[in-house]
This record gives structure tokens, C-alpha cells and sequence, in this order.
């Protein structure tokens, strides 16, 4: 490759890499806000489902996200829950902070309007660390929290958390 082919190929890459941390310094900035919603949340994948309410602040930067809420359910129980992000071009990685086993560590990547995070739980849950977590941004005012994981008796997933946040 002659050496003006490759300062433009070096170019190309540099204005790529500058756009794809544009992009990704837009979409975290527009979960920037207060939140509140419903959804539903099982503890585990063999335990019912309690419906609850939720309130979230929500924190951007140009590459990192913190989601700091509570949720409500059956009235009395209330837990504190938070998603702490940070982007390297399209990696994200970062702790989720309310499950009863303690911190959890997410890494993943974004994918259209949603940060696809792989958990990995602190001590076992349903059988194994691992489960799913989706922050999709819905709209311009919304957010759809997701968690699934394994079940073990039969081993196909399951929604044990979802949560659809509107702006307030």
C-alpha cells in the first residue's frame, strides 16, 4: 500500500472511531432524567411474580450511564437498585447493584437501541452467575429494563425482571 493510501486509510479509521464515540456519547446522553414506571420482578425463576413501581434518576456522560432508583412491591417491601456503565468505543462494562447476592458484573455491547449486558451475579442464582440484562431506550422518553436468565429445572429462559420506565 503506497503511503498516501495508508494516511487516508488511517484517516478513514480515525473519523469512524470519532463517530462511532459520537454516536455512543448521543445515546448514553439521552437516558439523562428522572424515570418512573411498573414492571414485574420474580426472585428467582420458580418464585412468583411481584408486580411493583419504580422510580429512577438517571446520570449520562458522554461514556458512562448510572441508573439509581427503588422499587416497591406487596406494598412494604421496597429495594434499592442501580446500574453503573462505562463505554470504551462499543464495550460497555460496569456493576448492577440489587440483588440479594450482592454487586454483580456487566459487560456487553450496544446494539441498535438497546446495551445487550451479559451478568455475572456474585454467588449463584438459579443454579448458575450468569443471566441477561437489557437497558433499552424506548422512544424519547422511555427506558425498558429486562433481566432473564436460566431456568435450571428446565433450562429455558425466563423474564424475571422487567421494568418500562416513562420520563418524568
Amino acid at each position: 500500500m503506497t503511503s498516501p493510501a495508508r494516511f487516508a486509510l488511517a484517516g478513514c479509521l480515525l473519523v469512524a472511531a470519532n463517530a462511532a464515540h459520537a454516536d455512543e456519547s448521543k445515546f448514553l446522553q439521552s437516558f439523562q432524567g428522572n424515570f418512573a414506571g411498573k414492571g414485574t420482578v420474580q426472585v428467582t425463576t420458580q418464585a412468583p411474580t411481584v408486580s411493583v413501581s419504580c422510580t429512577f434518576k438517571s446520570d449520562a456522560t458522554a461514556s458512562s450511564l448510572s441508573l439509581d432508583g427503588n422499587c416497591r412491591g406487596l406494598v412494604v417491601v421496597s429495594r434499592a437498585i442501580s446500574a453503573h456503565l462505562k463505554t470504551s468505543g462499543a464495550s460497555y462494562s460496569g456493576v448492577y447493584v440489587g440483588s440479594r447476592t450482592g454487586p454483580a458484573q456487566l459487560n456487553g455491547s450496544r446494539s441498535g437501541n438497546a446495551i445487550n449486558l451479559a451478568i455475572r451475579w456474585a454467588k449463584l442464582v438459579n443454579g448458575d452467575r450468569s443471566a441477561q440484562l437489557t437497558v433499552q431506550k424506548k422512544g424519547a422518553n422511555g427506558i425498558l429494563l429486562t433481566v432473564i436468565d436460566r431456568d435450571p429445572k428446565t433450562g429455558k429462559n425466563v423474564v424475571t425482571s422487567r421494568i418500562d420506565l416513562k420520563r418524568t
